[in-house]
């Protein structure tokens, strides 16, 4: 009939139940006469590091007592929630569903019990709550849902994230006055109070450089006095512009590099336009003629000085036919 129950998720064993749980308060308790020890030997270790006048060090280790000392309320709330539900295990045997002065103390239970590694018996004892009430009253109350009555201070104390800035101060006041040590909090409060840096991100906010403004290439531009552009020939007579921005037709086998550039409106000056430096058409036709009637002439030479060579080796072979 037993078996026919824990099938049907209707029955509960009561004993291993009263097992487990009577365990896991023997359990609570010896942790929490060796964390008492352990709190007290910490504490005398930060109170030394403040009269040494190291608070870096004491910042850093305080923060490992402030999450003992909520381990250890919490387990102290656990251990009343598994003496209460030891007391009524008839009645969640009897009820099909969890009774409603039971629920925070089961949900509790099933919270904790795998954000308890020393308690390996709480373990056990959500195992039967799961058989008993199905794998949906477990997953509500280990994921906090709204219908779940987990208890708020153990959700708290068993919680991952770092203490505050204001718990790890009066913690440190605590211990040094505990310890009659004469400390001056100042410089650790102003620590505290800082903001950390966002390594990962970066800086919030990137500084734009100020747009350098744009001046033209003397170089290239030579500064003229007249605003002339020089004659194509290269003569020194040249033809005075119409206004600051007209530019000087470029000619057709001027490439994109060599094109002037338009004077920037925005600068307000006009920019002088960049000598043509390149050859006249009719000087490039002049220079190709010459390059092809020396291009002749050497041919010529070659044909006449291979000409030489066979006369000499003719009449060289004459003359040994004749010998």
């Amino acid at each position: 009939m037993s078996l026919l129950n824990q099938l049907f998720n209707r029955g509960l064993q009561g004993s291993k139940c009263k097992t487990c749980l009577t365990l896991a308060i023997s359990r609570i308790k010896l942790l929490q006469n060796k964390r008492d020890a352990q709190l007290k030997l910490m504490r005398k270790e930060i109170a030394q590091f403040l009269q040494a006048g190291q608070e870096a060090i004491a910042r850093i280790r305080v923060e490992h007592i402030i999450r003992e000392q909520n381990v250890w309320a919490a387990y102290e709330i656990l251990e009343l929630f598994c003496e209460f539900v030891y007391a009524r295990v008839p009645i969640l045997e009897s009820q099909k569903e969890c009774p409603s002065e039971l629920r925070e103390a089961v949900a509790s239970i099933i919270f904790a019990a795998p954000r308890c590694s020393d308690l390996p018996d709480l373990l056990h004892v959500r195992n039967l709550f799961a058989a008993k009430y199905g794998k949906e009253f477990i997953a509500a109350a280990s994921e906090l849902r709204p219908d779940t009555s987990v208890n708020r201070t153990i959700v708290e104390k068993l919680s991952v994230s770092a203490p505050s800035a204001e718990i790890k101060l009066n913690v440190l006041k605590e211990i040094a006055r505990e310890y009659n040590v004469e400390w001056d909090s100042s410089n650790t409060e102003e620590e505290l109070r800082k903001k950390p840096e966002d390594l990962l991100n970066g800086p919030k906010q990137i500084a734009t450089p100020a747009r350098a403004s744009v001046e033209p290439n003397t170089r290239d531009y030579p500064p003229t006095s007249e605003n002339t552009v020089p004659s194509r020939n290269g003569n020194p007579g040249a033809r005075r512009l119409e206004s600051p921005t007209s530019v000087t037709k470029a000619p057709l086998w001027a490439t994109d590099v060599d094109k002037p550039s338009l004077s920037d409106s925005s600068l307000g000056a006009p920019i002088d336009i960049k000598k043509d430096t390149r050859p006249e058409t009719s000087d490039v036709l002049e220079r190709a003629r010459a390059a092809i009637s020396a291009a002749e002439r050497a041919s010529a030479a070659a044909r006449l000085a291979v000409d030489l060579v066979n006369v000499k080796f003719s009449s060289s072979n004459i003359e040994d036919g004749k010998s």
